[in-house]
């Protein structure tokens, strides 16, 4: 039998190496990148041209609720991932507002044990915070496969919040790595709250949640991050006025938007979509959303992260205020950036940096984001032409929906390789899931 010097090779595609892209080859073997540069098909085991392709690192999403144990009914980590390969998503954080919430060793080991088995992507998992373990998250953090600590301010999840100025200050001087932090006033949203006219439907949603219930929450994230130099990483900003404030964030401060924040407005989106365009923070008006923007131009933004948190339709069709908040996404964020890109709203490279090389830095994920000899395999192929219409019947979470059913965008993912597998092409998912627990420094 013929011996490979190696497992895969990819061939004739224009490979993101430095900052520039080169048209080179790629050799794998044994889940790694060994060789960048001149290949022969025939040292290879298996081989794959594509030509025009652009060859990216891994695309990570680190804000997904895949709502497994325990919501099952609306989505899980086997269809939650899913989409995301499907999406050219290769690693995944998923968040832990599950039921029982994941604030434990035991919930957390729980998830491990599931995910080895169903997820199609790389993944790790967030602890969150409590008043019950907020004095033990520095060793909560360090297990293996976390991702780090979520802290939600608002009141948009059950039993997982820090409401309390005493207790926020507690989480941020324990934790010692990267926090990620939905913020929203607690208190603010209670008093507000009493005074919006409910007949009015969801389009009282972002006057409930106003612009000041989010500059007052970031306030005090900045206030206690810069007295104990914690990392903390600001989840789905949806304001300008956040933006500004955060421009002079320093070197322990990230910020994270969403492709929805990016994308949909108001009232545009809730005339269009009701409360299928509900989600915390709200989606804000047009104003805002040009605020955003500025903040991916200028640098204040970090990342982009879906915040995939779906329902069924059954359950987002209630009248507002029980109608529940949260959109799948993890399927169709990259190629709603794409569109952007070819929009001209960024770069390609910016879309890399914030969809892969910097939440490797922000969180030290080993051996990800970026093609390299010696790193892990994970690898998204897209292709800038190519033009897609979103179609709920396409969409893989066990809702079965997108916000952006209709939709036409060009750019789309076409071939997503994890851990040196080819798991999907073009549209096309291979093998099983065997996704692997993410490592960090």
């Amino acid at each position: 039998m013929k011996k490979y010097d190696f497992d895969l090779g990819i061939f004739k595609g224009n490979v993101y190496i430095n900052g520039v892209f080169k048209n080179t080859s790629i050799g794998i073997k044994k889940n790694k990148i060994v060789h960048i540069g001149q290949l022969k098909p025939e040292n290879c085991l298996q081989s794959i041209e594509f030509e025009n392709k652009y060859i990216l690192p891994g695309m990570i999403d680190t804000q997904v609720h895949f709502r497994e144990p325990g919501l099952t009914h609306k989505e899980d980590i086997y269809h939650g991932t899913k989409g995301a390969l499907l999406g050219g998503i290769t690693s995944i954080f998923e968040m832990p507002n599950t039921s029982p919430a994941t604030i434990n060793e035991i919930e957390f080991q729980k998830k491990i044990k599931i995910a080895e088995t169903n997820s199609w992507t790389n993944f790790a998992f967030f602890i969150g915070a409590c008043k019950a373990n907020v004095s033990k998250l520095d060793e909560l953090e360090k297990m293996k496969g976390c991702a780090g600590i979520k802290i939600f301010m608002g009141s948009s999840t059950g039993n997982l919040l820090i409401s309390e100025e005493e207790d926020l200050e507690i989480a941020l001087k324990t934790c010692k790595r990267r926090v990620a932090i939905h913020s929203e006033d607690e208190k603010r949203l209670i008093e507000r709250f009493k005074t919006i006219n409910k007949s009015n439907g969801v389009i009282e949603h972002e006057k409930w949640r106003d612009s000041l219930s989010a500059i007052i929450s970031t306030k005090k994230v900045l206030k206690y991050a810069k007295k104990y130099n914690t990392k903390a990483h600001i989840l789905h900003i949806s304001t300008a006025d956040e933006i500004q404030l955060l421009q002079n964030k320093g070197k322990f401060i990230t910020v994270e938007v969403t492709p929805q924040h990016l994308t949909l407005f108001s009232p545009d989106c809730y005339n269009k979509l009701d409360s299928l365009a509900q989600m915390n923070p709200p989606i804000r008006s047009l104003e805002h959303q040009i605020g955003l923007w500025k903040g991916i131009s200028n640098g204040t933004v970090d990342v982009i992260g879906s915040d995939h948190a779906p329902h069924t339709l059954e359950e987002k069709k209630k009248q507002w205020p029980n109608s529940p908040s949260g959109m799948p996404g993890v399927q169709t964020t990259l190629s709603i950036m794409l569109n952007h890109v070819n929009n001209k709203k960024l770069t390609l490279k910016k879309l890399i940096e914030l969809l892969s090389e910097n939440p490797c830095k922000i969180y030290n994920i080993k051996n990800k984001g970026f093609i390299k000899e010696g790193y892990d395999a994970d690898l998204t192929i897209v292709d800038l032409n190519k033009e897609i219409i979103i179609k709920n019947e396409n969409i893989a979470s066990k809702s079965g929906w997108s916000p952006f059913n209709g939709m036409k965008l060009k750019g789309s993912p076409v071939a997503t390789i994890i851990n040196g597998s080819i798991k999907m092409i073009e549209g096309k998912v291979l093998e099983k899931p065997n996704g692997k627990v993410i490592d960090f420094d």
